[in-house]
C-alpha cells in the first residue's frame, strides 16, 4: 500500500508511475527526470542493406538479433538456418521493390495405356479376340555333329586337331638323312640341263598334297546330299591318292606325318 501523509491523501512512489506525486485536487502527476530522458532518448536506426546483400532481398525476413545484427532465414531455404541480412546475395536475389514471379502452371501427368505383350487376333467379323499366349523360349539346341567327330577316341580327337592346327606343313620335318639333300631331274636328251630341287621344297608341295586331300576328305563326309554309299565310294578315291603318295613316305621324319594307303 502505498504511504499516507498527514492529511490522508496517498503518495505515488516515483518508481513504481515513473511521476512525482501532484498536490492539489486537479494537479497531474509529472514525470520523473528518468523517463523524460528515456523518452527523448532516439532509438537506433534500422540497418540499410546494398543490393550485393541478402538484407536487400525480400526473400528474406528477419525475426532475431545477435551480436551480427538482425538475422533471419531465406524463404527460398537458398541458404539453412538463420544468418544476418548482410550475407552476399545469391544468384536467385529479388529486390524489394521487384514483383514476386507467379509460379509456373503444373502440367497433368498423361497417363499412358498398357500395350499388351502378347500379340491380338482380329477376327474377320472386327472382333478382337484375347491375346495369344506367348511362347516359351526357344530351347537351345545341340548342333549337329558328323559321325566321324562322335565316333572318334580322345586320342583320335587330339590327332585331329594337331593336324587343323598347322599351317601348310609348317611343323612337317625332313628326316635327317635326307637334310640339304637334292633331287635332281636329268632329261634324256643330253643337250637339256638338268634341274634339281630341294628336297625340303618337295617336301613342302607334298604336304599340302596332303592337307588338301584331307579337307577332301572331311568335306565328303560332312556333305548334307551324298548317301552313305557315295560317300564311301568317294572315299576310296582319296585312300587310294593316299596310297599313290606313300613313295615319298622317306622324306618325313614323324612317322605320325606318313600317307597310309589301303589296309590289306
Amino acid at each position: 500500500m502505498n504511504p499516507v501523509d498527514e492529511r490522508g491523501r496517498a503518495q505515488a512512489r516515483p518508481d513504481e508511475a515513473g511521476t512525482e506525486p501532484a498536490e492539489g485536487p486537479g494537479a497531474r502527476a509529472v514525470p520523473s527526470p528518468e523517463a523524460q530522458a528515456d523518452r527523448a532518448a532516439p532509438r537506433a536506426a534500422a540497418p540499410v542493406y546494398g543490393p550485393k546483400e541478402c538484407g536487400s532481398c525480400r526473400l528474406w525476413r528477419p525475426i532475431l538479433e545477435d551480436a551480427r545484427g538482425p538475422i533471419g532465414p531465406c524463404k527460398l531455404r537458398v541458404r539453412t538456418g538463420d544468418f544476418p541480412g548482410t550475407a552476399p546475395a545469391c544468384e536467385r536475389y529479388l529486390s524489394r521493390d521487384a514483383a514476386i514471379p507467379a509460379a509456373p502452371p503444373t502440367v497433368p501427368l498423361r497417363r499412358r495405356t498398357a500395350r499388351p505383350t502378347a500379340p491380338v487376333i482380329v477376327h474377320a467379323g472386327g472382333g478382337a479376340a484375347a491375346p495369344a499366349p506367348r511362347a516359351p523360349p526357344p530351347a537351345t539346341l545341340r548342333p549337329d555333329l558328323p559321325e566321324e567327330l562322335t565316333d572318334m577316341t580322345r586320342d583320335e580327337f587330339v590327332q585331329a586337331i594337331r593336324e587343323a592346327l598347322r599351317d601348310d606343313g609348317a611343323d612337317v620335318r625332313l628326316a635327317p638323312k635326307w637334310e640339304g639333300g637334292t633331287v635332281v631331274l636329268k632329261p634324256g636328251d643330253p643337250g637339256t640341263a638338268p634341274k634339281e630341287i630341294p628336297l625340303d621344297a618337295l617336301l613342302h608341295k607334298v604336304v599340302m598334297i596332303r592337307d588338301r586331300l584331307r579337307v577332301l576328305e572331311q568335306k565328303i563326309n560332312a556333305h548334307e546330299k551324298l548317301t552313305d554309299a557315295e560317300k564311301v565310294d568317294m572315299q576310296q578315291y582319296v585312300t587310294r591318292c593316299y596310297g599313290s603318295l606313300t613313295t615319298f613316305n622317306v622324306l618325313f621324319r614323324e612317322e605320325r606325318d606318313r600317307f597310309v594307303g589301303e589296309k590289306t
